[in-house]
């Protein structure tokens, strides 16, 4: 029965689809007021990244999180999103100190709990008096969140009207100020200005029932407050005290003194540049209006930032809105636009109305601690206070609505499993928990006390946050893919490229240790998550972006074949499987990624024999078990799994059709049959040779492990042992290259390399042994050389393949006692010459290829040179001819004369090493010989622990050159 949905059916679903969290009773009342929460941010390039991202399908809850995660993938989009967890959490922290400072110092100043008298204790106090009111504001808000959000947004409408009320009188005042400014005295000794804290008249003395007595002032900066004729500070006495208007008004011209920057010291003087001063130093007095903290245009930034981080609002409860797609980028952009003029206004107003030194003055020392802007407004200073202690108070709480949201919508997704518990929520869709650990975070902040110290953790974390969507906006667009289709069509992918360029240089202008910091939380998260997380398919750019740099590279690579330096073993390593669809040898694997180290292509395949139609299932549970194995064994590569109707046919396709363009494979990897001659079944030993034959006729490397199961595993060290090297004939350099390769494991670091040569006694072994210990320093390849002698009747049946290439082995060894000069010139054209010559042996059937072979390659050498190798190679063609024409029978005990003669030698020299490397011969042309073939190679192979058997693909594989 068809169960597929009708399309009627499925429209509906998709019609009616929302994005409220189950349960959520009350989320439909919050569209009414969200535009009204979003703030504006310092440029309008990531609200235009946004609204295209925001438009671009449905956004449920998690808002920035969300997009940037379907964006970018769950590694980034989680790393950032925790980061602007943190940020906006940090954040409520910082509108409730905000708050707190309003409160006890503008509105109840005798609330303080902590006091002190002295002015350096003072700082201290009002730090701790923050922390205690700030824990129970705190405290106060979670409890008003836990409730619902209906009840946040009820107070949004109060909090929204002080706010507008406030900027209003802001305006009014300042336009006041034109004609009636303020009256706002601010006392000045010279050019410096006087805190007037503690200060009875703003004169060096005073009139008391009609006599002249010393004031307060003259007290600080003189010895003694009750006579004249005292040592008072030098520049005291060279300059008078003075009173300015603070607020001199819209008419004053001040802006003109105003306009460029002064950046002064922590602990500097406050000092008007207009007013007349002697130039004399003087003492640095308590009364003195001092610079709090060092500031720099960096710094600044940093502590503004914080209050234009209201762009992510309104996405972070898209969970909350009817229709997210539309209500984000209209409210953010409003939203924007509105307040920015607000901001930029407000500037201009203050610089052109408010004395330079009264704007300095942090806490209001110079003004008796009043709010300069609630004396600049209009008709009370109280309209400025309450809608600033409001406007804070609804700030925290916003923030405390949407950062418990956020971290809801990461757990949900179940990419770091230890933040699973934070998904759940109550029945009407509260995340309870998330709002605890909230709670919890915000709580150190709080504990931090300082604006200063917290604005600029929270501004690297926005930035971040801001960085990454305008990232996410413009990899989309460059990207083109099918399903970036945005409504918003104001967007640009240079406007986004420029607003992540923006973020970034913020982050490091406000501060680069912060932002630093922060990329490291942010990177480790990264980390975590790509190890530990759940792998999660949401279609994201970077995997885009991987498809078109991998088809990037894919093209480059097709321009031609690897030069000798860059070659590596690109493995195609063939497994077997039992009938329950186990690996036999999963130590195959293992070998794999010892001589990877994680580098380079490796190709795991593997044959099903029987119908594809009837056996795709298998096909599908098969492939997942080796993809489980290669993750044990830390195989990084790829899994290809055939089925066909024969285990030769499916080996051939595999062999023939594995990789991609440039990418494929150079060198196959088997495993050794185990138990071939007690057998009864012939197929498991004959499947192998035709599987040497397909890797030689497609001219790839062929590796064969011998007792496998012998092998180590990957958490086995080796302390100490030799990896031995029997190099009877020139391989193209494989047998040098692979245990070098070897060694860059942990497992067989610690082991040393020996490489044995076979000399015939009509030749020099001791020229032999400095030679090739000179080839293998120019190879850079520290080995122990050692020659051994045997007599030419003992390795016949490597006649062919010896008398062809001991030549060439002697002439590379030979170009080493060259000078110079000559060497360079030389030694890589006989290196050039070997690549043209296939490996061979006795019964071969690629004798008659070679001369083809040879041909095509483009030689660099004289036609002197070529002839001469055309005619060693007919002389040895003559011997040859000569084996072949013995009696089989005589062949056959010849062969195993040299394997069982050979096998004495080498397991005299190396029973005990950890792993013998040695060339294996070519199998022969006459399928009738292929049962002594493999009885040849397990003579030879005979009483060694470990054998990895080595064919070369017929190139060269290592050179002298860098």
């Amino acid at each position: 029965m068809d169960t597929r949905p009708k399309v009627s059916s499925l429209l509906s679903r998709m019609a009616n689809y929302t994005n409220l969290t189950q349960g959520a009773k009350e989320h439909e009342e919050a569209e009414n007021i969200t535009e009204g929460k979003k703030k504006p941010t310092k440029t309008l390039l990531t609200a235009i990244s946004m609204s295209a991202i925001a438009t671009n399908g449905v956004v449920p809850a998690g808002g920035s999180y969300f997009m940037i995660s379907r964006a970018l993938g769950p590694e980034f989009g989680g790393a950032v999103g925790l980061c602007f967890y943190l940020g906006t959490t940090f954040a409520a922290a910082m509108y409730i100190l905000g708050a707190i400072e309003i409160f006890l110092v503008y509105i109840v100043p005798r609330a303080a709990i902590f006091r002190s008298d002295d002015a350096l204790k003072e700082s201290a106090a009002m730090l701790n008096n923050m922390r205690v009111y700030g824990t129970a504001f705190l405290v106060l808000m979670v409890l008003v969140v836990f409730i619902g959000v209906r009840y946040v947004n009820k107070f949004a409408s109060l909090f929204l009207a002080c706010v507008i009320v406030s900027i209003l009188a802001i305006y009014a005042g300042a336009i006041k100020s034109s004609f009636a400014p303020p009256h706002f005295p601010v006392c000045m000794l010279g050019n410096r200005t006087l805190s007037s804290r503690h200060i009875d008249v703003c004169s060096k003395t005073k009139e008391i029932n009609n006599m002249t007595v010393p004031s307060k002032l003259w007290g600080f900066f003189c010895n003694s407050s009750q006579f004249f004729n005292v040592t008072c500070d030098e520049y005291f006495v060279h300059n008078n005290v003075t009173s300015i208007q603070g607020i001199p008004g819209l008419a004053s011209g001040i802006i003109t003194e105003n306009l460029w920057g002064n950046y002064l010291p922590k602990g500097e003087i406050i000092e008007k540049p207009s007013a007349k001063s002697s130039d004399v130093l003087g003492s640095l007095n308590h009364e003195y209006v001092l610079v709090d903290i060092t500031t720099s245009f960096t710094l600044l930034v940093g502590i503004f930032f914080p209050s234009v981080t209201g762009i992510m609002a309104g996405s972070n409860r898209s969970g909350d809105l009817k229709d997210a797609q539309k209500s984000i980028p209209i409210g953010t952009i409003l939203a924007i636009l509105t307040t920015s003029f607000v901001y930029l206004s407000n500037v201009v107003l203050f610089g052109a109305c408010i004395e330079g030194v009264v704007l300095r003055d942090k806490f209001g020392d110079a003004v008796k601690g009043n709010l300069v802007v609630g004396t600049l407004s209009w008709p009370s200073p109280w309209v400025i206070v309450i809608g600033s202690f409001f406007s804070t108070c609804g700030a925290g709480l916003q923030s405390l609505t949407g950062a418990p949201r956020l971290l809801q919508a990461i757990a949900k997704d179940n990419i770091i499993p230890f933040l699973r518990v934070f998904g759940h929520s109550k029945a009407n869709g509260e995340p309870t928990w998330a709002l605890l650990l909230t709670a919890a975070i915000a709580e150190l902040g709080i504990l931090i006390a300082s604006l200063d110290l917290v604005a600029p953790i929270l501004s690297m974390f926005f930035l971040m946050c801001y960085l990454f969507v305008n990232l996410a906006c413009a990899l989309q667009t460059l990207l083109r893919t099918p399903n970036w289709r945005p409504r918003f069509r104001y967007y640009h992918w240079a406007l986004s490229f420029m607003g992540m360029s923006i973020c970034l240089a913020l982050m490091f202008i406000s501060s680069w240790y912060y932002a630093i910091v922060a990329m490291v939380i942010a990177g480790m998260i990264y980390k975590y998550i790509e190890y530990q997380g759940a792998e999660k398919e949401w279609g994201d750019g970077i995997r885009g972006l991987s498809l078109s740099a991998a088809r990037f590279a894919l093209l480059r690579l097709e321009e031609g074949p690897p030069h000798t330096k860059n070659w590596r073993p690109q493995l195609l390593v063939l497994l077997k499987l039992d009938e329950d669809l186990h690996v036999k040898h999963p130590r195959l694997l293992t070998f794999a990624s010892q001589l990877k180290a994680g580098k380079g292509l490796t190709i795991v395949g593997s044959v099903i024999v029987g119908n594809f139609l009837e056996n795709y299932g298998e096909a599908l549970a098969a492939e997942q078990t080796i993809k489980h194995l290669m993750e044990a064994e830390k195989v990084k590569g790829f899994c290809q799994l055939v089925v066909a109707a024969k285990l030769r046919e499916g080996i051939s396709h595999l062999i023939q059709s594995c990789g991609l363009g440039g990418m494929k494979h150079n060198t196959v990897v088997m495993g050794w049959p185990n138990g071939w001659r007690q057998s009864e079944d012939a197929r498991a030993w004959k499947t192998f040779i035709g599987t040497v034959r397909v890797t030689t006729a497609a001219h790839l490397a062929l590796l064969v492990a011998k007792n496998i199961s012998f092998f180590p595993s990957n958490v086995e060290q080796f302390s100490e042992g030799n990896i031995d090297v029997w190099w009877i004939v020139h391989d193209g350099g494989m047998l040098m290259l692979l245990p070098f390769l070897l060694k860059q494991h942990k497992v067989w670091r610690k082991c040393s390399i020996r490489i044995f040569t076979v000399a015939q006694l009509e030749d020099n072994s001791i020229q032999m042994k400095k030679d090739l210990a000179t080839f293998l320093y120019h190879l850079r390849i520290e080995a122990e050389v050692e020659v051994v002698e045997m007599h030419d009747s003992d390795i016949s049946a490597y006649t062919y393949e010896r008398t062809l290439m001991m030549e060439q082995r002697s002439q590379m060894l030979r170009h080493m006692r060259l000078s110079k000069t000559e060497r360079d010139r030389e030694a890589q054209l006989v290196k050039d010459r070997n690549s043209m010559l296939r490996l061979t042996s006795i019964g071969s059937d690629e004798d008659e290829e070679t001369e083809t072979y040879q041909e095509k390659v483009h030689m660099t050498w004289t036609k002197d040179k070529y002839m001469a190798s055309r005619g060693q190679k007919a002389k040895s063609m003559e011997g040859f001819q000569d084996l072949l024409n013995m009696r089989p029978d005589q062949s056959n005990v010849r062969r195993m004369h040299t394997a069982v003669k050979l096998n004495e030698v080498i397991v005299n020299k190396s029973h005990e090493a950890k792993l013998v490397l040695l060339n294996m011969p070519g199998p022969p042309r006459n399928p009738e010989g292929d049962e002594n073939y493999m009885e040849f190679l397990e003579v030879l192979t005979e009483g060694l622990e470990r054998v990895l058997l080595v064919r070369g693909g017929g190139s060269e594989v290592i050179t002298i050159y860098s």
